[in-house]
């Protein structure tokens, strides 16, 4: 039971300094506080659960508690309800900013005019934003948090009246000394939206910060070994370097998965003593099996079609299309936190790299009813030759119509044996898998804990390549080969397995599918090639 009064690793919501281990928040973003006094309007954006709010609620108090600014954060999201109706969004944000100012125990002079300026709908925010400001004996700041949460013509409104403030504020128009919005998006939706060319500079816009806008970035392995070293030196107990490394691994710093690991560990599974990676990689599987709301939200947009145009050539291997409409897409799931970067085209850390193959195979593994544990050797060690003769029987009876079933149809092939092997090997074991666009390929690694007939314990590694042949293209084992040896070399192994699936249209009949070759790398390592 967690002591009265003491701080916790936070997962819901927005941190608080009292209760929960963080890192100081605006040094995480010290941009922001130069762009405010310089009295500028921005943007500032993040995946979901990155301390976008955390940040801002502090900066929103430092900058009050200075004596000269009333900086003000409110959510917009109640105003979602109103989709395209602006003149309640502006009622709902007008509300919800009422409220904010009254909460803060502000002195009456600073708090917003009550009532509001009675004017036509479409202008009250804006005018309401003015009297304010006439009014208030500082310069005010505003941040809109959730500024998402608005839709269609109330965005555009909004929008529009904070445009119309701004750039009258050189005729002495009184309105925010500076305006964040702070949300998922990026600058260029916010432009779009306002009126402005997404490509160009335009320096009337207030949504236009040199053509840039701010994104909160992921912890480094630093900052995740100062936020650990609170509860060390809260506790006493210690995160080891080699659980803090494995936690950078998995998460590359994002910063709700590095809270949630630290969590399941220190609360959860209530580990005591010293904490080590391989604790690390119990509570990932742990976080990933209870699908935790956080992963849910995200793995939720896997079927949105924007998110699936740029996720199923990742998972494919593919290259991408060349639509224009593409490069939207990829900085939509790039806003979102699935990818690294807008050009990487990789899935953004090992966490959800695992977590979006495992929910995609979801239907596939209803249909895998052979038993895991007759798998095991008699030695301990893993049956990846019987696994790999059982997934012939499989592919055959279930593969032609689990393809046609797979909404991510290009990356079939790929998600039904990922879904056989997790459903077969994970209960003992662990399955690292690697793949982006562009590379042709998965490359996937089975680790097989064991304890030998002797005692001893050991990691048994069986790495493996999935390919797939499509119309038009020659037979990719000769390529598969050579990008098989890079894998075994980086693993130091010398033995390995190379899939080949057969998706031309002259493919051998579904029964017929399923034969086994012996075959050399150009190194020689020795390779067992299976054509599916």
């Amino acid at each position: 039971m967690r002591p009265p009064g003491a701080k916790y690793f936070n997962t819901t919501g927005p941190c608080g300094p009292q209760h929960h281990y963080m890192l100081p928040p605006t040094q995480r973003l010290p941009q922001a506080r130069v762009l405010i006094d310089m009295d500028r309007y921005f943007v500032l954006h993040a995946p979901r659960q990155t301390g976008k709010t955390t940040t801002l609620r502090t900066l929103a108090s430092e900058l009050t508690a200075e004596g000269d600014t009333a900086a003000l954060l409110f959510s917009c999201e109640r105003a979602k309800t109103a989709g395209d109706d602006y003149p309640a969004a502006e009622s709902l944000l007008l509300d919800a900013l009422r409220e904010a100012a009254e909460r803060t125990g502000w002195p009456k002079k600073l708090l917003p005019p009550d009532p509001w300026p009675q004017v036509t709908p479409g202008s009250r925010f804006g005018s309401a934003l003015s009297e304010w400001c006439r009014r208030s004996p500082r310069r005010v700041v505003l941040f809109l948090d959730e500024i998402d949460a608005l839709q269609g013509n109330s965005l555009i409104s909004i929008l529009s009246q904070l445009r119309d403030g701004h750039n009258a504020r050189h005729e002495r128009h009184p309105f925010p000394a500076s305006v964040v919005l702070c949300g998922l998006r990026d600058l260029r939706d916010y432009k779009i939206a306002s009126g402005g060319d997404p490509g160009r500079s335009n320096p009337a816009s207030p949504f236009n910060i040199v053509a840039k806008s701010l994104r909160l970035g992921d912890f480094t392995a630093d900052q995740i070994g100062e936020l650990y070293d609170q509860h060390t030196q809260a506790t006493g107990q210690e995160f080891t370097k080699d659980a803090i490394d494995r936690v950078f691994e998995l998460t590359q710093g994002q910063p709700w998965l590095v809270n949630a690991l630290a969590h399941e560990i220190t609360f959860e599974m209530g580990v005591a003593g010293a904490i080590t990676a391989g604790q690390v990689d119990a509570a990932k599987e742990r976080l990933i099996r209870q699908r935790a709301t956080h992963l849910d939200a995200l793995v939720a947009r896997l079927h949105e079609p924007q998110v699936q145009r740029v996720i199923e050539p990742i998972v494919a291997g593919t290259w991408p299309g060349t639509d224009t409409s593409f490069d939207d897409d990829v900085s939509y799931v790039h806003d979102l936190g699935l990818i690294r970067g807008t050009r990487d085209m990789v899935i953004a850390n090992p966490i959800y790299r695992e977590v979006l193959l495992r929910v995609l195979g979801d239907r596939t593994e209803r249909f895998v009813k052979a038993d895991p544990h007759s798998f095991v050797l008699p030695d301990g060690r893993f049956d990846l030759a019987r696994l790999l003769e059982e997934f012939v029987v499989f592919w055959r009876e279930h593969g032609e119509v689990l393809i046609q079933q797979e909404g991510y149809h290009e990356a079939a092939c790929q998600i039904i044996l990922m879904a056989f092997l997790h459903r077969l090997v994970n209960g003992g074991g662990h399955l690292d898998r690697e793949y982006a666009a562009g590379t042709k390929r998965l490359d996937v690694l089975v680790r097989w804990p064991h304890t030998t007939p002797d005692g001893e314990r050991r990691t048994q590694r069986e790495a493996m390549e999935l390919k797939v042949w499509r119309a038009g293209e020659n037979d990719p084992k000769p390529e598969g080969l050579a990008q098989l040896d890079r894998y075994l070399d980086r693993l130091t192994l010398t033995t390995g397995v190379l899939v080949i699936f057969d998706r031309r249209p002259e493919a051998p009949p579904w029964n017929e599918r399923g034969n086994f070759e012996e075959a050399t790398t150009p190194s020689g390592c020795h390779i067992t090639v299976l054509r599916a």
